[in-house]
């Protein structure tokens, strides 16, 4: 949509400043920055009648969210963008339209992640979506889904179940998600109503094109496989698949299941490892949902070590905003996680108007261990280190050619391979330097799928000499392809900065990421060293 609002203006173009500033936007760095500029240009556009410029500027609000995790502030900007678009169909073409029925299935989703989206409004937009669903269509799949979901989560099984199997039924359309990690939804849902052996027979045929896989699905048997009597199966997978959740920024919502493993397993001192390690990212969580859920299998984990004998141990709690750092033992940690799963149900039961969220975390709260602890392989394995590249699915080195996910693993190694030197910070953002170059790495998108490589040169400008900068950007970008170039201000200074981001959906060869790692760092220091020889 970025083309539109170019060119002459008729009655239906685009407010040519509105146009500029959505541009200027669209340089921003990530951030709150580009959101609260992306949401002025939206209002501005509201207020002048220009519903073009609306549309665009949401459709940009909405990439934004996603890449932040903010699910929950969806509903506006596609209702809004719906609305617009059943007034004037010709805003969008055939691409477009079925992106925005995608992102109406995301604004659905998000009810499940957090209790401050109302459930009417959630409910009204997913009528919508049926309605514009032929039943025999594909997309009737994503409706089923969703309506199984939504059941689910309010506790009524007996229609989470009948829309199962309409789900199960149907084939998958192109608003319904990933279909590699459609297996491990069905799964996560069949465990929940007990049906463990069915649960695991959704995790049978090996999933294909997916950057999820197949650590999801590994976490997504963890407890039915100690359910049905196979912990050493589940201990190889909760190994396999932590080795890569342990620092991804989007696998937060799997480490309950990584905590429970722990516990039912009979290995709580491995559980309060992980708790320990991963108590900063409840401060920032993905989703209420998967705080609560953290929160409540760290309890677990606690009340288990403290049975164990395990109570003295001391784990530290990091500062966060105004909160000062603490040492907690076992059980005051294990209260306060107790709180914080308490308060999150009880919130999702005030908005639902059921009680399934507090009944669901006190029924995980009562669990005890399923069986004997069985050696995990990281006993033997775990002193490998982390920046070494994965193993493929029977132990050995990935094949240099086949495509895999993109992991922080694959990211680092690469630039092993370089002989660079770099530090990977909390968040799974690699950084070095690079002469005239700070360069950072990570993974964005949904599912962590894009590479997102971002160069800044270390010459900063005075902020006088802001048209300079701008001109110097415009320059590069209608010069070179690589990287984005963009200013912005950090106090009195300019940060002159660029991005290249690579859609990896599918997955990347190590001699692909190479070649990519190659590229972005190249790029960046030409970039960079542009910067510096500016006047």
């Amino acid at each position: 949509m970025t083309g539109r609002g170019t060119g002459a203006r008729g009655p239906d173009a685009a407010d040519p400043a509105l146009v500029a500033a959505l541009a200027d936007a669209r340089d921003l760095p990530d951030g709150t920055a580009r959101v609260a500029a992306l949401e002025q240009i939206a209002g501005r556009a509201d207020a002048a009648g220009d519903v073009k410029s609306g549309v665009e500027a949401r459709f940009a609000l909405i990439e934004a969210y996603l890449l932040h995790g903010e699910r929950w502030r969806l509903i506006e900007p596609v209702r809004r963008c719906r609305a617009a678009v059943d007034a004037r169909p010709e805003l969008l073409d055939d691409a477009e339209a079925g992106l925005l029925l995608r992102y109406q299935r995301y604004a659905v989703e998000a009810l499940l992640g957090t209790p401050r989206i109302g459930l009417d409004q959630t409910r009204s937009l997913l009528d919508d979506l049926a309605g514009r669903v032929e039943a025999d269509a594909p997309d009737a799949a994503t409706v089923a889904e969703l309506r199984c979901r939504i059941a689910d989560h309010l506790g009524d099984e007996p229609t989470a179940r009948s829309s199962y199997q309409r789900w199960v039924d149907a084939e998958p359309g192109p608003a319904g998600g990933c279909p590699g990690c459609a297996p491990a939804r069905r799964a996560e849902l069949l465990a929940g109503w007990g049906e463990w052996a069915a649960a695991l027979a959704e995790l049978a045929e090996p999933a294909v094109d997916c950057t999820d896989q197949p650590e999801r699905a590994l976490v997504a048997g963890l407890l039915p496989w100690l359910r049905v009597g196979e912990p050493e199966r589940a201990a190889t997978a909760h190994v396999r698949a932590y080795r890569r959740h342990r620092r991804e920024r989007s696998a937060f919502p799997y480490l309950a299941a990584h905590l429970r493993y722990c516990a039912l397993g009979g290995h709580p001192a491995r559980g309060l490892d992980l708790l320990a390690e991963q108590l900063p990212r409840l401060d920032q969580p993905a989703d209420d949902l998967a705080a609560m859920e953290f929160a409540a299998a760290g309890a677990l984990v606690c009340a288990l070590a403290v049975e164990a004998g395990l109570g003295e141990r001391r784990v530290r709690r990091p500062a966060h905003g105004g909160r000062p750092a603490i040492e907690l033992d076992v059980p005051a940690l294990g209260t306060l996680l107790l709180g914080v799963a308490t308060e999150l149900a009880g919130s999702f039961d005030a908005r639902n108007g059921t009680g399934h969220q507090s009944g669901r975390m006190a029924a995980w709260l009562a669990e005890r261990p399923l069986a004997a602890p069985v050696p995990l392989p990281t006993e033997a394995s775990d002193d490998e280190s982390d920046d070494e590249p994965p193993a493929g699915p029977g132990g050995a080195g990935l094949d240099e050619l086949e495509p895999v996910p993109l992991s922080l693993n694959l990211i680092t190694a690469a630039l092993d391979r370089r002989g660079d030197r770099y530090v990977v910070d909390e968040g799974g953002t690699v950084v070095g330097r690079w002469g005239a170059a700070v360069i950072q790495f990570r993974r964005a998108g949904e599912r962590g799928e894009v590479l997102h490589a971002r160069a800044l040169a270390t010459r900063r400008l005075p902020a006088d000499r802001r048209a300079e900068a701008y001109a110097f950007c415009n320059a590069w970008n209608h010069d070179r392809l690589l990287p984005k170039a963009y200013a912005h201000e950090l106090g009195d200074e300019l940060v002159l900065a660029g991005d290249v981001a690579t859609d990896l959906t599918h997955g990347v060869a190590p001699a692909q990421l190479l070649v990519l790692v190659d590229a972005a760092v190249a790029t960046g220091v030409a970039y960079a060293e542009a910067v510096a020889a500016l006047p």
